[in-house]
């Protein structure tokens, strides 16, 4: 058997060398050995369980709290319902984002109203200019 080179961890003797006899030829009226597997290698070990999502402090800020100041602009009732969710989430968790929630929530609610003021605003106008006053000439 021949060394390795040096580094290289020696190969065990495989199960069909005999010693005094040709390799791979097992003796006769014998059953040759299986051969030995290798182990498999082991796996990195695991977190504990039942955590979920970024570690506590230093994950950011929470992800719902960033769509909600997003979404407040975008469509601002979608920027209500996230910011009121981000703030539940955020007071569960610890997580960081709560001033961003709060002026998702503020921006929600002003446009919303900016809205629906200018809705109704735009049907009195209509209104308004449809009326004839009842005489037709």
């Amino acid at each position: 058997m021949s060394h390795p080179p040096p580094g290289e961890p020696e190969q065990p003797p495989s199960p069909y060398e005999q010693p005094g006899q040709p390799t791979g030829q097992p003796q006769w009226g014998q059953q040759p050995e299986q051969p030995q597997w290798r182990q498999q290698p082991s796996y990195p070990p695991q977190g504990p369980y039942g955590q979920y999502g970024p570690p506590p402090g230093g994950g950011g800020p929470n992800t719902m709290a960033i769509l909600s100041l997003v979404f407040a602009f975008l469509f601002a009732p979608a920027g209500i319902v996230l910011g009121h969710l981000a703030k539940r989430q955020i007071r569960r968790t610890g997580e960081e984002g709560d001033q961003l929630a709060t002026w998702g929530l503020i921006l929600s609610y002003v446009f919303t109203a900016i809205g629906l003021l200018a809705c109704c605003g735009w049907i009195a106008l209509v209104t308004w200019a449809n009326s004839d006053g009842g005489s037709y000439k």
